[in-house]
């Protein structure tokens, strides 16, 4: 089976540098990278014990991060200069309220966006796929307005860390 939808891109364009971008960022969204999710699961008996594990990890943004890919760094390896990090964020409460309407919108939660330097524009910019779009192609109308929901929680820490519209 296949199907075709349109996926909708956003990019905040901000004049902050792109450490502040990096440092805004990170300081709004919580983390289960040290740990790590398995880890996490493991010493979660309940499901009280697990929303409750889940919180106390979550940032102010209702995000955490599974991980964290420096492109910038991997890249002066090999002799390039970039500032560019990809996040994959989420949060398993939220992506609840959407994989019990389709379990198959679990391909996209957790969510990756990327932070990177436009050297030309000297602009720092904030990347990432609409997930309301990313899912529309399962044609669910419940779970479209569980990611609608998704959505905004993302452009609102977007602009948080930019001060920028998409």
């Amino acid at each position: 089976m296949k199907t075709t939808f349109t996926v909708r891109h956003n990019e905040h364009v901000s004049s902050r540098r792109f450490e502040e971008v990096v440092s805004a960022f990170e300081s709004a969204v919580g983390s289960v990278e040290e740990t790590g999710f398995p880890a996490l699961l493991a010493s979660s008996k309940s499901a009280e014990q697990f929303e409750t594990s889940i919180h106390s990890r979550e940032g102010t943004s209702g995000f955490m991060r599974f991980l964290t890919v420096d492109h910038g760094a991997w890249l002066a390896r090999i002799g390039l200069k970039a500032k560019a990090r990809m996040y994959t964020i989420g949060n398993p409460l939220i992506a609840r309220t959407m994989l019990e309407h389709d379990i198959a919108a679990a391909l996209n939660v957790p969510v990756r966006l990327m932070i990177y330097e436009d050297a030309a524009s000297r602009t720092t910019r904030l990347a990432y796929d609409l997930p309301s779009s990313l899912m529309s192609g399962l044609q669910n109308e419940k779970l479209a307005a569980a990611a609608k929901k998704l959505d905004a929680k993302l452009i609102a820490l977007a602009v948080h860390a930019t001060d920028a519209e998409a």
